[in-house]
């Protein structure tokens, strides 16, 4: 019987052999697998890896296309897409006068539009047949509608313009009554002739349109509000303080219609337009100045008639017919000149430059609101 003892390296119980671990530094025997080295503690993976920012999904090409087509004009399509800036832009503008608008809807048709990491907009491939027709849709019913508003402005007119005038009947002579003749006398007096109706002009035109009240005047210093009549008018402004002059429009609620009448610093004297182009109903008057102001708020039917020339912001009637207008400017600020009528898709924007200006835009035919904003000296010549 042997009593001798197990080797060294094994556990005390036969049946729990300890594992084979092969000699450091030697090589595996020729024909067997590369048995795994075990240098001290086993090695784990580190934490799982992540991008280095968290991106968010992309931007739906629908939901911009449908902002853009309805109410792009207020920027919605550009605050979707992440871009604060020029969507802020673009509703200050109304749309960058209609051109931005147009712009951007294009391009995000064609594909080429994307959110603010400059990324593509998700489902442009499956959306862009549906969204073509439907924009062309909208166009086509836009034209209709101009056209109809164009013909109603139409008739307006041929109503106001003067009338066929009757020949007048000549009295077939009679004779001569003698030179001493005593004519007789005769109790009925002559008939007074009725006074002639003149043609209604573009002042009767923009009463009709715009409505009319009794114009008022303020006077005062520093920042306050004053109440406007529920019907468009212009304003006429001065202000010779050395800060800020901020005239705008407010609607019930004290949120902005989009309408800023004046944006400068210093002294200024000038006139413009509201109720025109605005997102909503004009209640009120938020004035913002550091010195002493002075308000005049008149219905549009008192705008005078088209001036050759003047300097600073004006508002105009205009009753003419469809024509050239030959426009220059001296100043170096914003120059913009817009022409105002009752048709529901127009966008008159006839000069929107920075700087001086020199050359000739078609007008349209009357009745319309033209106004001007700038900061020289400017001529409207008709061609």
């Amino acid at each position: 019987m042997s009593n001798s003892l197990p080797p060294q390296g094994y556990g005390a119980s036969p049946q729990q052999p300890a594992p084979h671990v092969p000699p450091t530094g030697y090589a595996p025997a020729p024909g067997t697998a590369s048995a795994p080295q075990y240098n001290g503690a086993p090695q784990y993976g580190g934490a799982p890896q992540f991008g280095s920012a968290f991106q968010p999904p992309q931007k739906s090409f629908l939901v911009t296309w449908l902002l853009s087509l309805i109410i792009g004009v207020l920027g919605a399509d550009r605050f979707y897409l992440g871009k604060i800036g020029t969507g802020i832009a673009k509703l200050l503008t109304v749309g960058g006068f209609g051109i931005w608008w147009l712009v951007d809807l294009i391009i995000t048709l064609t594909g080429n539009q994307t959110d603010k990491q400059r990324r593509p907009l998700a489902g442009y491939d499956q959306h862009k047949k549906v969204a073509w027709i439907v924009s062309a849709i909208w166009v086509v019913l836009s034209m209709v509608f101009g056209a109809i508003n164009g013909a109603a402005t139409a008739g307006r007119v041929t109503d106001a313009a003067p009338g066929v005038t009757q020949p007048v009947a000549v009295e077939e002579e009679t004779e001569a009554e003698p030179v001493n003749a005593v004519p007789e006398a005769t109790d009925e007096a002559a008939p007074e002739e009725e006074p002639v109706e003149e043609p209604a002009g573009a002042g009767d035109w923009a009463s009709d349109t715009f409505g009319t009240f009794e114009p008022l005047t303020q006077e005062g210093s520093g920042d306050t509000l004053i109440e406007l009549p529920a019907s468009a008018g212009f304003v006429t402004a001065s202000h010779n303080g050395s800060a800020n002059f901020i005239v705008q429009v407010l609607d019930a609620n004290n949120e902005s219609t989009g309408e800023l009448l004046v944006n400068t610093i210093g002294a200024y004297s000038g006139q413009t337009a509201f109720g025109l182009n605005a997102f909503g109903a004009g209640a009120r008057l938020q004035v913002t100045a550091d010195g002493a102001w002075s308000l005049t708020i008149a219905p549009l039917a008192d705008v005078p008639e088209l001036a050759p020339s003047g300097s600073g912001d004006g508002v105009f009637l205009y009753a003419g017919d469809a024509g050239a207008l030959a426009i220059t400017h001296d100043g170096q600020g914003n120059f913009i000149v817009m022409e105002h009528s009752d048709s529901m898709f127009s966008m008159g924007l006839l000069v929107n430059e920075i700087g001086s200006y020199s050359g000739t835009v078609p007008l349209s035919a009357g009745p319309s609101v033209v106004t001007v904003m700038a900061d020289g000296a400017w001529t409207l010549s008709q061609q």
